[in-house]
């Protein structure tokens, strides 16, 4: 990794540790790469009322398919547990996202870990997601007022005090169509937890429940 990717990457991440909670969608700085690129994305707002960046091939049909290849929700990139988040509670959120995931989906659809387990003839999508950043920042900071490190989930230093804190949960997913590997859609967005007391308080996977749920019911409204 060359010195330029290296300062964008400790930006870009910095902006998703400590950062972020002023805006209601992910800032530029703060794409973590996951996705081939981040062209056309234009906010949006979704069934439930949030905020998210999106884009939508104009022929989208979501009753075209009846296959999507999902395994389960990635974290990326690689993360680097704290005394703030720790390896069960980001464990805890790929698995409860995943399952809400595939619970939804599932319901429409028939679920398969791989491309290749499709039935023939299927019309097949493949569904990539991860959470790329968790977040918690004082209450009405900034995005950009952050040190830059450079790690995925980062030491709260003690710029954050002991004020009342904002947690988010940053996620980037794309459904590409198995036929001709297109993406047919894209989101970047960044979904709010509960809020802390103050910068000692661990994050849990309990803080982002609710907002995950609202997140999942917005994807039944996209696939119905």
């Amino acid at each position: 990794m060359n010195l330029s990717r290296k300062l964008f990457v400790g930006v870009a991440l910095t902006s998703l540790l400590i950062g972020g909670c002023t805006s209601k969608v992910t800032e530029r700085e703060q794409y973590s790469g996951f996705l081939p690129n981040y062209n056309n994305l234009q906010e949006v707002t979704t069934a439930s009322g949030e905020k998210a960046m999106r884009w939508v091939i104009p022929s989208w049909n979501p009753n075209d398919y009846n296959v999507v290849a999902f395994s389960r929700l990635e974290l990326y990139p690689t993360p680097q547990p704290n005394e703030r988040v720790n390896r069960q509670t980001l464990d805890e959120l790929q698995s409860y996202m995943t399952n809400k995931a595939k619970g939804v989906l599932g319901q429409k659809y028939l679920i398969v870990s791989n491309p290749k387990l499709a039935p023939p003839g299927s019309k097949t999508l493949v569904l990539r997601a991860a959470i790329t950043g968790v977040s918690a920042s004082n209450e009405g900071m900034k995005w950009y007022e952050v040190i830059p490190v450079a790690a995925v989930v980062g030491t709260v230093t003690a710029a954050t005090g002991h004020r009342d804190q904002d947690t988010a949960l940053f996620i980037e997913a794309e459904l590409i169509d198995t036929s001709n590997n297109q993406t047919v859609a894209k989101v970047v967005r960044k979904v709010f937890g509960q809020q802390l007391k103050n910068a000692s308080q661990a994050i849990t996977t309990n803080d982002f429940k609710a907002a995950i749920d609202k997140l999942t019911s917005d994807l039944q409204a996209f696939i119905r």
